[in-house]
């Protein structure tokens, strides 16, 4: 009984710690802050919300098309930094899978979440190491990235070896996100990444090989208050170039902002305006789940050039109402450059069955 009281007691003053401390000030993304390697391969605690976002075409023998999205986020909570208490929940861990397989019609996916410590869950600062129970992201020495999730129907045990230099979003990995400075992320991506390894359904691993696309972002004001949320592509061209574009839509569906970048294979970037992006939707599918409508056809206009992407299958919508609190739809995409097959990457649609909350 006395052990029962002081621990109530242990926890009401803990409680009255964090009630009057004061809330966290978190780091603001800044131009003049250069992207620092290897240091921003790992986690900025000292910011907001933050991401390691993986996404990529898998084929297997005999020739069957899978697609895959493997996401961590970090997210740094209102609890008082200084709390010396391992329980503080002080950065929370979060994590989703989903593969895509079009002789099953619809996404499997999985999600979990909790609080960093005790080895359960973390995000090292010092090099790419997330991990969130028995779900585990790595960086090796090599830069080649490894990745181990057990998820509720479906294995994933894939390494992603780079072929390419990082690609730097934005000026420099300053990405803007809106009109005023602080709406912006740091960013930058890894394209057309090599993918070997397996992938396991009922128990029976089956051998895949294929392209990713790795997306780091870290903030802590992404978004304007009048934006419901983004459409956003990572493409791996045929030719070993690499597309990024996105859009923030306000809640009305037109454009607060774009962006959208274009990294030939010989490395030559091309940033193109916001005068000169234009997103076009060309055919939409109603989820049977929540009775979102995605324009999950769309075609991007950069600069005289169009791009037209069309999905894998149209149900890749994922519910993380459980993890992050959101529903979106992140699928894979065959892609053609004026009417002829480019290449293959993904597509995400945030927003469309509740405005985006980060």
């Amino acid at each position: 009984m006395r052990k029962l009281l002081l621990l109530l007691l242990g926890c009401v003053a803990l409680l009255a710690i964090t009630a009057t401390a004061a809330p966290p000030r978190f780091a603001e993304v800044k131009p003049e802050d250069a992207l620092v390697f290897p240091r921003d391969f790992g986690a900025h605690p000292d910011y907001r919300t933050e991401w390691w976002y993986a996404t990529g075409w898998l084929q297997t023998p005999d020739g069957k098309q899978l697609g895959f999205q493997l996401t961590f986020f970090r997210a740094a909570t209102e609890h008082d930094r200084d709390n010396p208490s391992s329980f503080a929940p002080k950065q929370l861990i979060i994590a989703h899978a989903a593969l895509s397989d079009p002789t099953i019609g619809r996404l499997l996916h999985d999600q979990k979440a909790a609080r960093s410590g005790f080895d359960l869950a973390y995000a090292k600062t010092d090099n790419t190491d997330v991990k969130l129970q028995d779900w585990r992201f790595v960086r090796d020495e090599k830069g080649v990235y490894h990745a181990n999730i057990p998820a509720t129907d479906f294995t994933l045990t894939l390494d992603l070896a780079p072929t390419q230099p990082i690609m730097p979003q934005g000026e420099g990995g300053y990405s803007r996100k809106g009109p005023l400075p602080g709406q912006a992320s740091h960013y930058f991506s890894e394209p057309q990444l090599k993918v070997s390894g397996s992938v396991s359904r009922n128990g029976k691993p089956v051998a895949v090989t294929g392209t990713a696309w790795l997306d780091r972002e870290w903030s802590t004001s992404y978004l304007a208050p009048g934006a419901s949320g983004w459409d956003w592509m990572g493409i791996n061209l045929d030719d070993g170039s690499a597309l990024m574009a996105f859009r923030i839509r306000a809640k009305d569906g037109s454009t607060l902002w774009s962006h959208a970048t274009l990294r030939d294979a010989a490395g030559r970037m091309t940033q193109f305006a916001q005068q000169d992006i234009r997103f076009t939707p060309l055919r939409n599918w109603r989820s049977p789940h929540t009775d979102a409508s995605y324009p999950v056809a769309i075609a991007l206009d950069t600069g005289g050039i169009r791009w037209t992407l069309e999905p894998l299958q149209d149900d890749q919508e994922l519910d993380s109402r459980a993890s992050t609190g959101s529903v979106y739809w992140e699928g894979a995409v065959r892609v053609t450059r004026d009417g002829k097959p480019a290449g293959r990457g993904y597509l995400e649609l945030t927003g469309y069955v509740s405005p985006l909350k980060l």
